[in-house]
């Protein structure tokens, strides 16, 4: 089946879906700092590099499905949460739009917890409306990565809605029975480098690609709450910053000094250091043969942390191609 990714980011939800034998035969991301980084990963398929209130839909092929998450920083618990306010929350509008006119078979919507937080109730009851009204039946619910081979604590919403003339409604997949933690991921992988001055990428000189951590000093507010977790647990929520990361598993658990402060272990410092970017691509279930292009190491942190873990949109993908090989194949639809 064939479909279309919209803020397609590095690609992380597109691979996924590859990887469940679709077929991602264009997209479109506005952000200069990843096109490189998509067109080497993807080199099948179209990238259309205009903001998406530039594309008209005419020019998106005909395609089964329309996937992507609109921009969440405006949604985010630790933003301003303006929500449908921001400009870029008001994306969602032109994903809207794009399935009004394209009608595809379905499409799927990734966006932050904070989407569900109280003040955003009226914002995404019309935002849930405005899908049904483009003709689909929408399901949306509250899911968390480290229950999909995903070692990773991140909460999302995933809203998926099937064209209404095919009798479907989305049923999330069930939670896998065991749950991946850091030392499946990254424990492996060797030491990794710091970046250069000014957190510049070391580029080929790493042995293993995008193997290095931003350096740099630590804020009041990193410094607030623990950022470790140990080997036999899954890791933080990978962000978009590198300032942000968490601390390799290798260093011991923050101590806590008084409310809202804590300190490295005395003695121990030299074991705090971010995890790489590679490290968190590993986390987010990217492959080590898709390799992010950047020149500030930085990037490559938004870059991965924007994404959707691989192995979750992997196993979405895998129920959505369940669900309409089976009314391909004549079989009653559900609703």
């Amino acid at each position: 089946m064939k479909i279309a990714s919209l803020f397609s980011g590095a690609g992380g939800l597109d691979l996924g879906f590859k990887k469940a034998g679709f077929d991602v035969v264009w997209a479109n991301e506005y952000d200069s700092t990843i096109w490189q980084t998509f067109e080497a990963n993807f080199p099948d398929t179209v990238l259309d590099r205009r903001s998406i209130v530039d594309v008209p839909a005419s020019v998106i092929p005909s395609v089964d499905g329309i996937i992507g998450g609109p921009p969440c920083q405006s949604w985010s618990e630790a933003g301003a949460r303006r929500g449908i306010t921001d400009k870029r929350g008001q994306l969602f509008f032109e994903y809207v739009r794009i399935l009004k006119e394209k009608q595809p078979k379905f499409f799927l919507a990734e966006n932050v917890s904070g989407i569900l937080h109280p003040q955003h109730e009226e914002a995404l009851a019309n935002i849930i409306a405005s899908f049904e009204d483009a003709g689909f039946l929408v399901s949306w619910k509250l899911l968390n990565a480290k229950h999909y081979e995903v070692p990773e604590d991140r909460q999302r919403v995933i809203i998926v809605g099937y064209r209404k003339d095919l009798g479907l409604r989305y049923t999330h997949p069930n939670p896998m029975t065991r749950s991946l933690v850091l030392k499946d991921a990254i424990l492996d992988l060797p030491a990794a480098s710091p970046a250069l001055e000014k957190n510049k990428t070391n580029g080929p000189r790493l042995g293993i690609p995008n193997h290095e951590y931003m350096v740099g000093g630590f804020s009041t507010i990193y410094m607030s709450r623990n950022r470790v977790r140990t080997w036999d647990e899954p890791s933080f929520t990978i962000q978009a910053g590198g300032r942000h990361a968490p601390i390799h598993p290798q260093a011991p658990v923050m101590e806590l000094v008084e409310k809202d402060v804590r300190r490295f272990v005395v003695g121990q410092e030299d074991l705090y250091r971010r995890l790489s970017v590679r490290e968190c691509a590993r986390i987010q279930t990217f492959p080590d043969d898709f390799i992010f292009h950047y020149r500030d190491v930085g990037d490559g942190y938004k870059m991965v942390g924007n994404a959707v873990p691989v192995q979750f949109a992997f196993h979405l993908a895998r129920q959505v191609l369940a669900d309409l090989s089976g009314v391909a194949n004549g079989e009653p639809a559900s609703v």
